[in-house]
């Protein structure tokens, strides 16, 4: 009988008890809580460096698709009449050397000789027609 009463000793079973409970405890942790938050943590980083990645690849190409590549040495802002044709207005200065000037001029052009438009064109090295950058 003392063997039997060995068997079935409660203090045994007390440790196997506490032991489950800790090792299902231990598994409830590491696949409830420990697994997801490092995958979580993983694919939240993972992307903030795709869309920083997408950002700076959209501002590269940007970047190149709007910086002028040949930029022109002179400009000139033709006087158009009211047909449509070139005409020659002998009191205005035509020839510029910068982009801003021309346009400062263009615009007071416009204003003196409301009847006309006026293009801003320049000559581009590749290309064989003048290029108009802007027409009012």
């Amino acid at each position: 009988m003392n063997a039997f009463q060995r068997i079935f000793d409660w203090k045994t079973y007390i440790f196997t008890v506490l032991a489950v409970i800790s090792f299902s405890s231990f598994v409830a942790v590491l696949f409830g809580q420990t697994i997801p938050g490092i995958i979580l943590t993983f694919f939240k980083v993972a992307g903030e460096y795709v869309i920083l990645g997408t950002v700076l690849i959209f501002a590269f190409s940007w970047f190149l698709r709007v910086r002028p590549h040949n930029r022109p040495k002179s400009y000139r802002v033709v006087p158009i009449d009211a047909l449509g044709e070139q005409s020659v207005i002998a009191e205005i200065r035509t020839e510029f050397k910068t982009h801003d000037v021309a346009w400062s001029f263009m615009k007071q052009y416009k204003k003196t000789y409301p009847l006309h438009n006026f293009a801003l064109v320049s000559d581009v090295k590749d290309s064989e027609k003048p290029t108009i950058f802007k027409y009012i």
